[in-house]
């Protein structure tokens, strides 16, 4: 593979980042090994860069091989046209983004029919230039004589048309629209009015029926909430410069105070094309940045807030009771045991009415010898219950049960959030086909809590329900980032082999669906794999494929305990090695023996005599102190409840404990357990400065909050985290 130089220059300096390194990301990626593999099996090579740096490596590598190759398409097609100079061709190849590109192309592109081309063809562009010239000459009237014929019959028509001439001129000057969009980026405005017969009728963008914001400091949230707002045809929206400042600027650059017979003219022609052709497309230029933007920053938030549901910790060895709220058509239930299999299936009705509209109390008793039943049958460590419709009647109905019979029993709240969606998926019917869709999702809500990673996997990250604005932005973009993070996710979490489903599985790096479904058919012929070696048996697993996957299975009480380690099987043999010169074996894995050992190395001479480097031996030493290590240990989990308080008791100044659902641009929802989620907005986060919510909150962070105002009819509840006088 060779590399362009001039490129991987320019991102050593742009990235702050050795050119070695660059090169070893680019050529192993063009090597076909994944991201994952190379972050995790790689590090000695790229000098311990992880997967954000390396994907952001190779997306600026790409962005710079565009833009060199649109460089020398514009100078080819320049020169094409017998125009290009030296001067050109070196400011073209100075160019750091391809909008200063387009900017110097601007002149010379084959334009659509414009009041300047049809001016041109009737041949006043002599007189334009000698406009721009700034003459001084003789009388006006003589100089533009010489232009006038059947079609430009007065001395008027032919001013007027080079003025088009000039005003297209000054428009397409690079310099110029660079220092104008610079500026209005800053110092510019972007004006929202309502439109008359708009359709808005709950007024959810009155915010925005007659606003004004500075350009330089609009939160990208406002910017694609003002698209969707326009989008929908409720608002109209244009972006104002800066005219007066633009204006004198063009003025001082192209009449430069100087006198000349053409001075009226040249200031008509600087004003039209300010107002018709600069601004215009300047504001066009700056909507596009300014979305660029937002969409950039809502899609980092959505995938980082689905990495943190992704990667909270699991409810490991519990039983769980999942619990699918509904009114009418009863509460579904689901069993499910320590090693996740349903164990019973069931539905109560405890939240349907009477004709007297008031919960039927024979139902409710009914409902409640179930849940009892279950619970000590099943010896059910947790119950979960979906928080969508009828959630919160539903959580007061098992309150009331655990505390009627002093169970020693918790109960969580679990977002339902794509639960539906995959309880109607091809992967839902293929688990459980007997079922209807109502009880698949009863299953997926109590999975939820204890395996989040492994249940979460089966659905569209769009449908987890944790991002802003995901429908406003470039869905290729949210797709490509949504899947990195569960990529990221499995791989640094690592998956069971004789129990992973298809759907983790898939995200292992390197493996295609297709391999994936070959891999659980080796399985289930063969009653699971006792080693790792054994993989290579699977139907179209390649050497390649192989190396990718392989440190990112693990296989629970195999034939060799380092099969059950992140330890690459490449790196066995030095592992081995490892423990024989600390007098141990395999067996040792995990023991005090083997961390009383390890603190006793000298690391630089286990270097020098297995020929080892430092990353892959404190990854080797890291596994053997802590084999089965899971990094989810270091996330939050679900806060546990078995009390119940209601909307309608909360006060201002009552202080909540609550969970983090949501985090965006502008605050976070927070669940305190009370049916409705309260905001707590950025500037309620902490007395310092914060530049974003996701600077000190994650998803399912536990918080502690004061409400400071509550609107009881609207179901709203202003929080803050800071301690309240």
């Amino acid at each position: 593979m060779e590399l362009n130089e001039k490129v991987l220059a320019n991102l050593e300096k742009s990235l702050n980042i050795k050119v070695e390194q660059i090169k070893a990301v680019l050529e192993m990626l063009e090597d076909e090994k994944t991201v994952a593999f190379i972050a995790r099996y790689r590090k000695e090579t790229t000098g311990g860069l992880d997967e954000e740096v390396i994907r952001q490596i190779a997306d600026s590598y790409n962005y710079g091989l565009n833009l060199e190759k649109r460089k020398a398409d514009v100078i080819r097609l320049i020169d094409e046209k017998g125009m290009l100079n030296e001067a050109l061709e070196q400011e073209i190849r100075a160019c750091e983004k391809l909008i200063d590109v387009e900017d110097l192309y601007r002149p010379y592109k084959e334009k659509k029919k414009t009041k300047a081309t049809e001016a041109i063809a009737l041949g006043l562009e002599p007189l334009a230039d000698t406009m721009l010239k700034l003459y001084q000459g003789k009388d006006k009237d003589e100089l533009v004589k010489p232009f006038l014929n059947d079609k430009v019959k007065t001395i008027d028509d032919a001013l007027t048309l080079a003025k088009y001439i000039v005003a297209e001129k000054i428009s397409d000057n690079a310099s110029f629209r660079k220092i104008i969009r610079d500026k209005a980026l800053i110092y510019g405005t972007i004006i929202c009015k309502k439109k008359k017969n708009d359709k808005d009728p709950d007024e959810k963008y009155k915010n925005y029926y007659e606003s004004s914001e500075n350009i330089g400091r609009i939160k990208p949230h406002r910017v694609l909430a003002i698209n969707r707002a326009e989008n929908e045809d409720v608002i109209s929206v244009t972006v104002e410069l800066q005219p007066e400042r633009d204006l004198e600027l063009l003025n001082k650059k192209i009449v430069r105070g100087r006198d000349s017979v053409f001075k009226k003219e040249l200031e008509e022609a600087i004003l039209d094309s300010y107002k018709r052709l600069i601004a215009p497309s300047i504001g066009r230029e700056i909507r596009t940045i300014l979305t660029e933007k937002a969409e950039e920053g809502a899609i980092h938030i959505f995938a980082l807030n689905v990495k943190n549901l992704l990667l909270q910790a699991p409810m490991k060895d519990k039983v769980i009771l999942g619990v699918d709220p509904a009114y009418r058509t009863g509460c579904k239930l689901a069993v499910i045991s320590r090693n996740s299999i349903v164990e019973e299936i069931g539905v109560i009705y405890p939240n349907e009415k009477s004709k007297d509209s008031r919960v039927d109390p024979r139902l409710v008793d009914e409902s409640k010898k179930t849940i009892l039943r279950l619970i000590k049958k099943y010896s059910v460590d947790i119950i979960a219950i979906g928080n969508g419709t009828a959630g919160r009647e539903t959580e007061a109905f098992i309150a009331e049960v655990i505390k009627e019979n002093h169970l020693d029993c918790k109960y969580v709240m679990v977002s339902e959030a794509g639960a539906s969606v995959y309880s109607a998926s091809e992967i839902a019917i293929e688990e459980f086909p007997d079922l209807t869709v109502e009880k698949r999702s009863a299953i997926s809500i109590a999975r939820r809590i204890q395996d989040p990673l492994a249940e979460l996997v089966k659905i569209d990250p769009k449908s987890i329900g944790v991002g802003q604005y995901q429908h406003d932005v470039t869905q290729s973009k949210l797709n490509k980032a949504l899947d990195d993070v569960v990529s990221d996710a499995v791989n640094k979490v690592g998956v069971n082999l004789n129990t992973a489903s298809i759907s983790l599985l898939s995200y292992v790096s390197g493996l295609t669906k297709a391999v994936s479904k070959n891999i659980i058919a080796y399985r289930e012929a063969n009653g699971g794999f006792n080693s790792r070696d054994e993989v290579k048996n699977v139907s179209k697993m390649g050497p390649k494929t192989y190396e990718q996957c392989i440190g990112f299975l693990r296989i629970l009480g195999g034939k060799n305990p380092l099969d059950a380690t992140p330890i690459h099987p490449e790196s066995y043999d030095k592992a081995l090695k490892l423990l024989k010169l600390m007098n141990l074996d395999e067996s040792a894995l995990g023991t005090d023996k083997i961390k009383e050992a390890v603190e006793k190395l000298n690391k630089q001479e286990i270097m020098a005599k297995l020929d080892i480097d430092s990353y892959t031996l404190d990854d080797i030493l890291d596994s053997f102190l802590k084999p089965l290590r899971d990094i989810r240990d270091d996330y939050k989990g679900l806060t546990l409840r078995s009390d119940i308080m209601h909307f309608e008791d909360i006060k201002v100044g009552d202080e909540l404990d609550g969970t983090v659902r949501n985090v965006c641009d502008f605050g976070a929802f927070i669940d305190c357990g009370v049916k409705y989620d309260g905001l707590c907005h950025l500037s309620k986060m902490s007395t310092a400065k914060i530049n974003h919510p996701s600077d000190i909150l994650s998803v399912g962070d536990e918080v502690h909050v004061y409400v400071i105002d509550i609107d009881y009819t609207k179901h709203k509840m202003a929080l803050s985290m800071i301690k309240q006088q």
